[in-house]
């Protein structure tokens, strides 16, 4: 017995197992080239997702010269490989996208014009996607499913593979489902914990009250009847690579641990701090890896993805337990979790990220946020997607669950970045956001290189002279705070200064002359 026959327990299913190309078919069944189908994928930041009928799609694309013909609405919990759906922007496959997505080719699509992009809490986009809310048209259905999963219950149940993201509502409502079934991993039964909730005025609260709990299946159910296709893949993710912690992370995760034992001894803390959580990038994944080398142990993690030095801070001990929607490591870090599989996935649970950034639970479980956000201003406004507030990188993922809910919601950042004419060219404290996705209201402590600003209980004037004195790189901090003090005198006062005529002169200058040292500029 292969493989692929050993992970599909509903022995019935595999009359419907064929090669990716084979099924092409159904997509033309379905008026691929008259209309635009919609397509939910499973898949988390880049984990879990499909691959080989994507690519087999891109292909057949390619080959019979059908670009901008073919296209298709692409809903997908969070970002995936880009070998898939950035390939798949290249060849004007796409024609909207929700909520978060990577990769230079759909960037640039989304950025002129030619990719219609939304982007969405991502706590909120599932159960939306649920509610019929992106499908009004379609009376709130998918024409597809896509699932990457690692087995199939004898009931039909799928196992999902690496991430749950939004794959449980993007199965409960396509029409047709085709599963991926990759043999190329372990099979991650029992890592999930699945619960898909009812529709509103019936739904009812998810009953966890600490990290560890379980409340649902560990596969999602599913109508056997809808899976049309079963094909099998051997394709790793294609994981994200991160570069070693260099000095300024490190000063950053630095400040915060300070920030750590003084909240302990205020008694603001237990000894073992809150769960954490921590967004994605090479900053989030250094502040983790701040922890591995520091003196708190027992720690739990509430998050949305599990990087690399969460494994280091499991090997020392300090992490007790993990739960997150997907395990978003690099290829380096994928084998490293292959080669101690067992031990790992005792210690993790993996849910949907309705779950893992649910509000209510966030609340409840007392969550220590950490998030790095593109710029923030002198009021703790922060931009967390647009460059100069209009050209999209990736979405505001569930930055915003996170920060609004946390106990502590902390943001943290380099001071400043360089350009291609100035080391010092791009500010990260500005005086007014260019694009905000966190308010004032959000925000506890902000953090860069320079120090941290611990906000709470200061009023918005006394907010900004902390930020400028504490989180502004130096090239910066004098030409702040006199924007602060004009604004004072100029408006009289007023709860919130600002020069309506100067306060994106920052980023205009940025845009001209390629840094935003204005008054350095000849």
């Amino acid at each position: 017995m292969s493989e692929l026959e050993k992970r599909i327990r509903k022995k019935s299913l595999l009359s419907r197992v064929m090669k990716p190309e084979d099924t092409i078919k159904f997509f033309k069944e379905a008026g691929a080239g008259e209309q635009v189908l919609d397509l939910g994928w499973s898949g988390f930041t880049p984990v879990g997702y499909p691959k080989v009928v994507p690519i087999a799609l891109a292909d057949y694309v390619e080959q019979n010269g059908l670009q901008g013909k073919w296209k298709f609405n692409l809903f997908i919990g969070a970002s995936v490989g880009i070998e898939t759906e950035d390939r798949w922007a290249q060849l004007d496959m796409i024609d909207r996208r929700w909520p978060y997505q990577t990769g230079k080719n759909i960037q640039k699509a989304i950025n002129t014009g030619k990719i219609r992009f939304g982007s969405k809490h991502l706590s909120m986009f599932a159960q939306d996607l649920k509610y019929g809310f992106y499908t009004k048209d379609k009376g709130g259905k998918l024409d597809f499913a896509l699932i990457e999963a690692s087995a199939i219950t004898e009931d039909g149940g799928i196992v999902l593979a690496g991430s749950v993201g939004s794959a449980p509502e993007i199965i409960d409502i396509a029409d047709k489902i085709i599963v991926e079934i990759n043999t190329g991993v372990p099979s991650f039964e029992g890592m999930h914990d699945i619960l898909s909730t009812d529709l509103p005025p019936y739904r009812k609260p998810y009953l966890i009250t600490k990290v560890n709990d379980r409340i649902g299946y560990t596969y999602v159910p599913c109508d056997h009847d809808k899976i049309v296709a079963i094909v099998e893949s051997k394709m790793p993710d294609n994981g994200r690579a991160l570069t070693p912690p260099d000095e300024l992370s490190k000063t950053i995760a630095g400040h915060i641990m300070e920030f750590f034992k003084h909240e302990v001894k205020m008694g603001r803390l237990p000894k073992n701090l809150l769960p954490l959580q921590s967004g994605v990038g090479n900053i989030a994944n250094a502040i983790v890896g701040g922890f591995v080398d520091g003196d708190f142990e027992n720690l739990m993690v509430w998050t949305e993805v599990l990087q690399d030095t969460m494994l280091d801070l499991f090997d020392t001990g300090k992490l007790s337990f993990a739960s997150a929607t997907s395990l978003s490591l690099s290829n380096d870090g994928f084998k490293r979790f292959f080669n101690k599989f067992e031990e790992y996935k005792s210690k993790i649970v993996l849910r949907p990220q309705q779950i893992s950034n649910n509000p209510e639970l966030i609340r409840r479980l007392g969550c220590i946020g950490m998030n790095t956000p593109v710029e923030f201003d002198i009021y703790a406004h922060a931009n967390s997607e647009c460059v100069a507030g209009v050209r999209m990188i990736n979405g505001l993922g569930g930055s915003g669950d996170f920060e609004r809910n946390s106990y502590l919601s902390i943001m943290h950042a380099p001071s400043c970045r360089a350009t291609k004419t100035d080391e010092f060219g791009i500010s990260t404290v500005v005086p007014k956001a260019s694009h905000i996705d966190h308010t004032e209201h959000d925000i506890d402590v902000l953090v860069t290189e320079q120090g941290l600003a611990d906000l709470r209980g200061l009023a918005p004037k006394d907010r900004a002279r902390e930020i400028i004195n504490k989180c502004a790189h130096p090239a910066y901090k004098d030409y702040l705070l006199d924007y602060l003090e004009r604004a004072e005198k100029q408006t009289g006062f007023v709860h919130e200064p600002h020069l309506l005529d100067e306060c994106f002169k920052m980023h205009i200058s940025l845009q001209q002359n390629g840094t935003m040292r204005f008054w350095e500029v000849k």
